[in-house]
C-alpha cells in the first residue's frame, strides 16, 4: 500500500458556529493521508499514482467554502477525494482550528476523520 500525504497545510477561513468566526475568520491546519494499492509495476508515470497537486486543489477549494462544523468539512473532503481518485482505499483527514474563540483557551481544536473503503 502507498500513501500520499499533505501535512501542515495552512489556511485562513471562515468556518465556525459563532458570528465572529464567520466575519473575522480563523487560522486552520489541514492534514490529509490517502492510501492506495500499489500497481504491479513500479510507478513511473503520474497517471499511476495520486497527484498531490490535485489533492491540494480539492482541499483548498473546500476550505474556501465556509461551514459551521469541521466535521462537515472532513467528511466532504474525503468524499470528494474518493470521487476524484477511485483507487483510494483509505483516507485520513484532520482539520485543526488554531486558537478557537473560547474564553481562556490556549491551543487548538481538531477533528479527525478516517474512512476505509472495501473497493
Amino acid at each position: 500500500m502507498l500513501k500520499i500525504a499533505l501535512h501542515h497545510l495552512k489556511f485562513h477561513a471562515f468556518h465556525g458556529l459563532y458570528k465572529e468566526e464567520r466575519s473575522t475568520g480563523n487560522d486552520f491546519e489541514v492534514n490529509v493521508d490517502v492510501f492506495f494499492n500499489e500497481p504491479e509495476e513500479i510507478i513511473t508515470r503520474l497517471s499511476d499514482t495520486i497527484d498531490y497537486s490535485v489533492l491540494y486543489r480539492i482541499v483548498k477549494d473546500r476550505m474556501n467554502i465556509a461551514e459551521p462544523l469541521l466535521e462537515t468539512l472532513v467528511m466532504d473532503m474525503s468524499r470528494q477525494i474518493k470521487k476524484q481518485f477511485p483507487e483510494t482505499r483509505e483516507i485520513n483527514v484532520s482539520i485543526s482550528k488554531i486558537n478557537p474563540p473560547i474564553i481562556n483557551f490556549q491551543g487548538e481544536t481538531t477533528v479527525v476523520y478516517n474512512k476505509k473503503f472495501d473497493h
